[in-house]
């Protein structure tokens, strides 16, 4: 008996050997992950790029959270002076990972109403490759600036400034498109903010920045991707591009619940499912893309 278990095991190991042998054409990239320059994340982007070529995947963007004037949430992402070494941890992962997974070097930017000659400097300072634009309305300087008390309002000063950061055309991609459901859970009704939500696509939709599905949601105060099931609808209607990612803080988060996105893409009506290289918007198929992932492993 045992003999035959462990022969089962080895005909198991070799059969996934196998596969990952016969795989020669991966195709994704996860598109979402940070460093512990963020003060927030554990790992380093080896650590990511090590997950990322055991899931099939083409290669990694590493976006971590942007430097921000006057100090705002510093507690939560990197100082400016700390650009050269974020850049050079990427290019060690890079060097790492030569010839086996693709690392590129991007940022996820905060948006606020007349930041924008900021971040238009900041984005100019390295080579990135790709720009996550985000709105982050649960981080105190945000609040400040902008709740008063009414949670409703809240809501729609965050879709307005979701619409406002597509069109400033300094992003590729808006991630987690209705992170302020978050703020206050028991205050999220999307029925009492969807002529909102709609307003805010059609914005978008004009400016032909893709939009986010990012599948940490799941694990948030609203368990659902961001964003939930209606705007991700709302956002097909309007042919707007989505990318996934996993917005990951810790290495095995790598590619997290994306065969499950990709499902609920295909369940909206989406075919196509984009990734940015140099910036440059390219769609793939979402079967395609699928059938290209290696099974995610047990943390």
């Amino acid at each position: 008996m045992r003999i035959f278990f462990f022969a089962f095991d080895c005909l198991r190991i070799h059969s996934k050997i196998w596969k990952q042998v016969l795989q020669t054409n991966p195709i994704f990239y996860e598109s979402h992950m940070h460093t512990p320059l963020c003060k927030h994340a554990m790992g380093m982007p080896e650590d990511y790029a090590e997950v990322a070529y055991r899931r099939g995947l083409k290669g990694i963007i590493v976006t971590c959270h942007n430097p921000m004037k006057n100090g705002w949430s510093s507690n939560v992402r990197m100082d400016l002076n700390q650009l050269d070494e974020y850049v050079a941890i990427v290019e060690h992962a890079q060097q790492t990972w030569n010839d086996k997974i693709d690392v590129r070097l991007g940022l996820e930017s905060d948006y606020v109403p007349d930041i924008e000659s900021w971040l238009e400097e900041l984005h100019q300072i390295e080579e990135f490759h790709y720009i996550l634009g985000s709105v982050h309305p649960h981080l105190q300087y945000y609040k400040d600036l902008y709740f008063s008390g009414n949670i409703l309002a809240f809501q729609r000063v965050y879709f307005e400034h979701l619409a406002m950061a597509a069109e400033t055309k300094l992003f590729d991609t808006l991630s987690h498109p209705d992170l302020v459901k978050s703020v206050d859970p028991l205050e999220w009704n999307v029925g009492r903010i969807a002529e909102d939500i709609c307003k805010c696509l059609d914005r978008v939709a004009a400016t032909g920045v893709a939009m986010e599905l990012n599948t940490s949601g799941l694990h948030k105060s609203v368990p659902e991707m961001n964003p939930g099931r209606f705007m991700l609808e709302e956002m097909h209607k309007r042919n707007i591009p989505v990318v996934v990612g996993a917005d990951a803080h810790h290495p095995y988060r790598v590619a997290a619940n994306f065969e499950e996105a990709l499902d609920t893409l295909s369940d909206v009506g989406y075919t196509k499912v984009s990734i940015f290289l140099n910036r440059e918007r390219c769609d793939l198929g979402i079967d395609e893309v699928r059938s290209s992932l290696f099974p995610a492993e047990p943390c």
